[in-house]
């Protein structure tokens, strides 16, 4: 779809900063965007500009009301991107951060007794929050196991573990370590149809710049996003709770509202710079849609991102041209084997004779920008059971092209050659 529009692609990357060169480096590809994707030119000025401004919210003068009505639209466009009309959205120090709250507050609005549930594919933010408040509570912890073959976690797998006195369930979206997602609606309704009452929380951190999310369709409790890898900054991490967790026991300001989330005085460049991440969705939206709606035109961004980025994981697996795929590589082990369909936006593997790290800087040294996920704390849960120490993860997004995989496929070739 994005390659099909003459001129849209330059037009996607001319948005982006350092899309193709790094300001230590060079020039190279970025292949590293699980870690952080690219950040809008809009993001960086737009956060200039709010650093810069010495007023606060809440104050009778022009610049205050400024910043509210900033935050204001801020808020709206969390709620558009998320398709969240009821609820609450908050913004949280950052995406782990936000997990840990949702969970904390699920524990303990839920009513005493019964177990709680998480996966075994679950990233630690997820996972570390679940096991700490499960002991907090006193509750045990059921952990359904994902297959290491696929990389992901069925339906089934939930199925088999499901009882009516879950009290607080998790879900993680899509996997950062194998990029496989997960059938969150589906899962959600298997537990909803069990346990009904169950507290529902979802990682979305890893899928959301690679599709649309909808917690309206999920039918879910809770939802965390880290904006820095949906092309916006660090700093801040996005959430939705909703009416029935936020109407739970949590931390809040005495007398203040008591469904809201944010202690203190958040950052008002936060919220703007995720109003401009949805600005370009919408504008993306444009090129595929002729609604006036705008959640018609987020959607349908998300559709092209996804098809765009379907496209270029075949090619990573199958090739390109006349360059063969990883999957093709002698010596080349894919984390989650060789499907493409349920893939967004990462491929994990390892090179037979080759000290990952090592790989990593090879690739590097020819302008290519991957990272190395160690059998640790971060992704120990998915290499552990493999048996492997580690894994070179390339990962990539929608303004990523197939010349550059093909360049990546290059680089493995020499790689596989000096081997």
């Amino acid at each position: 779809m994005i390659t099909e529009k003459p001129g849209l692609m330059n037009a996607i990357r001319d948005r982006f900063a350092h899309v193709d060169t790094c300001p230590f480096d060079g020039p190279r590809i970025f292949f590293e965007n699980a870690g952080g994707a690219l950040h809008l030119k809009s993001v960086v000025q737009t956060s200039a500009f709010y650093a810069s401004l010495p007023d606060n919210q809440g104050r009778p003068n022009a610049a205050s009301r400024a910043l509210n009505a900033a935050i204001d639209k801020g808020k709206a466009d969390m709620r558009l991107f998320l398709n969240a009309p009821t609820g609450q959205v908050f913004v949280g120090e950052s995406g782990s951060e936000v997990l840990f709250r949702l969970v904390r507050t699920a524990t303990v609005a839920a009513p005493e007794g019964g177990v709680m549930l998480r996966s075994s594919l679950e990233h630690p933010a997820m996972g570390s929050a679940m096991q700490h408040w499960a002991g907090v509570t006193g509750r045990a912890l059921l952990e359904v196991q994902h297959d290491d073959a696929t990389g992901t976690v069925s339906l089934e797998a939930y199925k088999a573990m499901l009882r009516p006195d879950i009290r607080v369930a998790s879900i993680i979206h899509t996997s950062p370590v194998t990029g496989m997602a997960v059938d969150v609606p589906a899962i959600a309704a298997a537990i909803r149809a069990v346990a009904p009452e169950a507290l529902i929380i979802v990682d979305g951190i890893q899928h959301a710049s690679h599709g649309p999310v909808d917690v309206t369709a999920y039918g879910i409790d809770g939802y965390a996003l880290s904006p820095y890898k949906v092309f916006s900054r660090h700093g801040y991490g996005v959430g939705w709770a909703s009416d029935r967790l936020s109407a739970g026991p949590k931390e809040h300001i005495i007398g203040g509202p008591a469904t809201n989330w944010e202690l203190g005085t958040r950052d008002t460049g936060a919220y703007a710079t995720f109003s401009d991440v949805v600005a370009y969705f919408d504008w993306l939206g444009t090129q595929f849609s002729d609604s006036s709606d705008r959640r018609d035109r987020l959607e349908a961004a998300g559709r092209a991102i996804a098809d765009h980025e379907h496209r270029l994981v075949k090619a990573v697996l199958q090739g390109t041209g006349n360059a063969r795929g990883l999957a093709e590589m002698p010596g080349v082990t894919l984390i989650a084997g060789d499907a493409v369909e349920g893939r967004e936006g990462v491929v994990s593997m390892r090179l037979e004779g080759w000290d990952t790290l090592k790989l990593v800087e090879f690739l590097g040294e020819r302008g290519i920008r991957v990272h190395i996920r160690k059998a640790d704390h971060f992704s120990g849960n998915v290499l552990r059971p493999l048996g492997l120490p580690d894994c070179v993860r390339i990962s990539f997004c929608h303004y990523n092209t197939t010349g550059e995989i093909a360049r990546l496929l290059a680089a493995m070739e020499e790689a596989i050659a000096a081997g």
